[in-house]
Order: structure tokens, then C-alpha cells, then sequence
């Protein structure tokens, strides 16, 4: 069953509120279902993973640029059209600073900003806070909104979905990806957070507290 702002590959973007400021607009691309996210908030857009289909992309941009292209790391089914789309809005590029050169060289980008824990991202006059997540990829990084008087909203890339933590290459990899969710996700935000990852549906962190338990016991 689907849940909340679930998305089809080629089928119409989702929007929701994520605040009294703050929109959140979702539209599935590309042949792997990425999620891309625009947000939109008081004086300013955040683009999250320019992953494909170009077009789609600014067709739901429109005339109303972001301020900022943020990748959420370095593997290439989520940056298929950060050179189109940069191109076509100059925004500042921004990914996790690990993952930079890969995403620089791969996409054919220059201007691309590295960041990572305690960084902000601008949305208009709020922020998003950068947290970094090492086992997915080096550099993957998550986006955190936290909303006046909201719920909180986590952009987790391909680090944490519905039932487990994004795929890793290596036991090592594993724990430490599973080390940072459990310090710096799980044990920095509430159950109501709302979690939006890089393909598929929403959830949230007190659906999947009770298996963090089970993943480490299972090692994936």
C-alpha cells in the first residue's frame, strides 16, 4: 500500500506542507524512481537531487529558480541532470564534501560547494543542516528542516529508507553508516520526524526505531 506523498515514475509531482513557510514539492525521475525534492520557503528554493529527466525538472521549476541544487552523494542515478538544470538556473551546487570531486568529474560540473555536519543550506530565510552519513557512499549527506513549531523533516538520500539503511559494500561500511543513523538521526530526532528519502515512500523515524535492533543484527 502506498503511504503518503508517494510519487510513479513519469506520473505527476506530489505537494505537500511541511510548514506554514515552507512547501515541499515531490516528483519521481529517471528509470531507478528517484525522488527529486523542491522546496519552497519564505524568499528562496532548494532543489534536492537533479537526478533526471532534465526537462520534468524545469518544467516544475518554472521561472522561479532555486537558490541552491543540493546532491546527496556521488553515485550517478541522482545527478543525470545537475549539469542541464545548473545550466539552465545557475544555482549554487552543493553535495557532501567526500563525494565532491566523483560528483564534480562525473557530472560535468565546476561549481559545486562541499559541505557537511553543522553546514547550512539557505532556504530563503530559513536553513536546512547538513548532517553527514559515511557508508553509502564517503560523502553522503542528509538535509534537516526543522520547522517553527513543526514536525521535523529529514532528506535522507540513499542512507535511510523504509526498513533499513541504503546499500554498503563492506561490513565497515556498514557499521559506520549504522553508527552515524543511530547517533545523528535516530538519537538527535524525535519519532515524529519525517523521513523522505531518495527513491520510494516517506516514513518516519518512530516506524523504524523499534527494527534498528534487527538491521544491525542482520548486517544490511
Amino acid at each position: 500500500m502506498s503511504g503518503p506523498n508517494h510519487v510513479t515514475p513519469g506520473g505527476p509531482p506530489v505537494t505537500t506542507r511541511l510548514s506554514e513557510t515552507v512547501t515541499m514539492i515531490k516528483l519521481s525521475v529517471g528509470p531507478m524512481d528517484n525522488n527529486a525534492y523542491l522546496l519552497r520557503g519564505p524568499g528562496g528554493s532548494v532543489l534536492i537531487d537533479a537526478a533526471n529527466d532534465a526537462d520534468r525538472l524545469l518544467e516544475l521549476i518554472g521561472d522561479q529558480a532555486p537558490d541552491t541544487i543540493v546532491t546527496t552523494h556521488r553515485h550517478q542515478d541522482h545527478w543525470q541532470a545537475l549539469s542541464d538544470v545548473a545550466e539552465a538556473t545557475r544555482s549554487q551546487l552543493i553535495c557532501g564534501r567526500p563525494d565532491q570531486d566523483a560528483i564534480a568529474t562525473g557530472a560535468w560540473v565546476e561549481e559545486l560547494t562541499g559541505v557537511w555536519d553543522g553546514d547550512t543550506v539557505a532556504l530563503g530565510e530559513e536553513s536546512l543542516t547538513v548532517i553527514g552519513l559515511v557508508g553509502h557512499t564517503p560523502g553522503s549527506i542528509a538535509l534537516a528542516y526543522r520547522g517553527p513549531g513543526g514536525v521535523d523533516h529529514l532528506f535522507t538520500g540513499d542512507s535511510l529508507f523504509p526498513g533499513g539503511p541504503g546499500k554498503t559494500g563492506s561490513p565497515a561500511d556498514f557499521a559506520s553508516l549504522m553508527d552515524d543513523l543511530e547517533t545523528k538521526i535516530f538519537g538527535a530526532y524525535e519519532d515524529a520526524t519525517e523521513v523522505h528519502p531518495g527513491h520510494g515512500d516517506d516514513t518516519t523515524l518512530g516506524a523504524e526505531r523499534p527494527q534498528l535492533g534487527e538491521w544491525r543484527a542482520r548486517g544490511w
